[in-house]
């Protein structure tokens, strides 16, 4: 039997065949272990005060399930596949409410307790 026998298909066309395989078996490992972060870590918690710490979380979510790093970018595309992100924006009064700045200060009744 020949190397080049119509019974075998050449070597670089199965490897190139089982890394699409692959790399659609692994998008949709993607897509499942995004999903169950989203039962822990409410996609609702993605905006507002809260939305650095969701995404942070989902991220290591994704690092502990597949042992290596993600970005957040990396995390926001998978989710956008499902959702969509531009709805989770932060509003104005969000803005404006972390703009805001207070002096802290004790109340006066701390004071009035001292002072018996």
């Amino acid at each position: 039997m020949s190397v080049h026998s119509p019974c075998k298909a050449p070597p670089s066309s199965t490897s190139s065949l089982s890394k699409a395989s692959l790399n659609e078996q692994s998008q949709v490992d993607l897509e499942l272990r995004i999903l169950e972060a989203l039962e822990i870590y409410p996609l609702v918690k993605l905006q507002g005060i809260h939305r650095h710490f969701i995404l942070y979380s989902l991220m290591e979510f994704m690092r502990r399930s597949f042992e290596r790093n993600f970005t957040s970018e990396e995390v926001l595309q998978l989710l956008d596949r499902f959702y969509n992100l531009e709805m989770l924006k932060p509003d104005d009064e969000d803005s404006e409410f972390l703009s805001q700045e207070e002096e802290f200060c004790l109340p006066q009744s701390y004071f009035a307790k001292e002072e018996s």
